[in-house]
């Protein structure tokens, strides 16, 4: 199989399952009892009138397959359909949600890989040593450590230390200068960031250790020893870069579905991201920010997939076999 078929049959998986999830992301919410009008509907002397104006107000009047087509035509324009509880233009307000999800995340991700890989690299150079045994154990505490529990730890441990809910400070009267306010946002971050890191820093740690020892007994790793090379040569600049080829899918599917995780982490510090948002929409019914919020996740999950795949053919061609 050549590249142009490989990426063609890949292309092709990918948007086939992208279908699949917006369909069942569609029905998913309509098989659950209530709806967006039986929420808003629900005050004192609600007339049967304000309900009726309410269903056709919000489309839900039609019948499910109505309602599916002109969810498939719009979202073929962009259009993820007006929030129901705060009628605005879904896209907009989950654009928004989600340029506070992606520094969160990706600072997150960056600073589990870099740690997981040093951590990985050393304990399987040390193998057997008391720092594997330490980093191996610390490492597998982490990755079974629920993230919302590691959160309500870290939580409890420095609320009076760190900032521990919101992303700045909204009791300052006035705007503050711009690295002030990058500051304050950083600081904010602190608490939410280290769970995520730590979350995802024991499956880094055990994947880089494991895919070391056996890249350091392969034939050309015991050449090089046996030419004299130096031990921190051999481990960085042979065995880690073959190393990472496990990585870079472990890497693509944590970054989708880290940013799953981090509705947990966001309730928790309420953080106004997608997670916090989609969290808030279930309380409401507010069935096109679910939608538009499960839509963003599936996608980014499937896509980032879809570019593990051509950049690990790419590092490895053997694949393409």
């Amino acid at each position: 199989m050549n590249r142009t078929e490989h990426l063609l049959k890949r292309a092709a998986f990918a948007l086939t399952t992208i279908f699949v999830a917006v369909t069942t992301n569609f029905f998913l919410f309509r098989v659950l009892p209530g709806d967006a009008v039986t929420n808003m509907a629900r005050v004192p002397h609600a007339s049967p009138q304000l309900k009726h104006a309410l269903t056709a107000e919000f489309g839900l009047d039609k019948s499910k397959w109505e309602q599916y087509l002109i969810y498939l035509r719009n979202l073929c324009h962009g259009d993820m359909g007006m929030s129901f509880a705060h009628r605005q233009p879904v896209r907009e307000l989950l654009v928004a949600d989600l340029m506070n999800t992606v520094p969160l995340v990706l600072a997150g991700t960056v600073a589990a890989v870099v740690a997981g890989v040093l951590a990985g690299v050393i304990s399987a150079w040390r193998r057997a040593s008391a720092a594997d045994h330490l980093s191996t154990n610390l490492a597998i505490f982490a990755y079974a450590l629920p993230s919302q529990w590691l959160g309500l730890v870290l939580l409890i441990l420095f609320a009076g230390v760190l900032p521990s809910g919101g992303m700045m400070n909204e009791f300052l009267f006035e705007p503050a200068p711009f690295w002030q306010h990058l500051g304050d946002i950083g600081t904010h971050a602190i608490l939410p960031v280290v769970t995520l890191m730590l979350t995802a820093y024991g499956g880094y740690t055990l994947v880089v250790r494991s895919s070391m020892l056996e890249i350091l007994g392969e034939d050309y790793v015991l050449t090089a020893r046996a030419k004299g090379l130096p031990a921190r040569r051999i481990v960085w600049r042979h065995a880690a870069r073959n190393a990472m080829l496990p990585m870079v899918t472990l890497i693509a599917l944590d970054l989708g579905y880290i940013v799953g995780g981090a509705v947990l982490i966001e309730v928790l510090f309420s953080w106004p991201g997608i997670g916090l948002a989609m969290y808030t929409a279930i309380s409401q019914r507010d069935y096109p920010m679910l939608q538009g919020g499960f839509l963003i996740l599936t996608v980014s999950v499937i896509l980032l997939n879809f570019l593990a795949d051509l950049v690990y053919a790419r590092l490895d061609p053997r694949i393409q076999r």
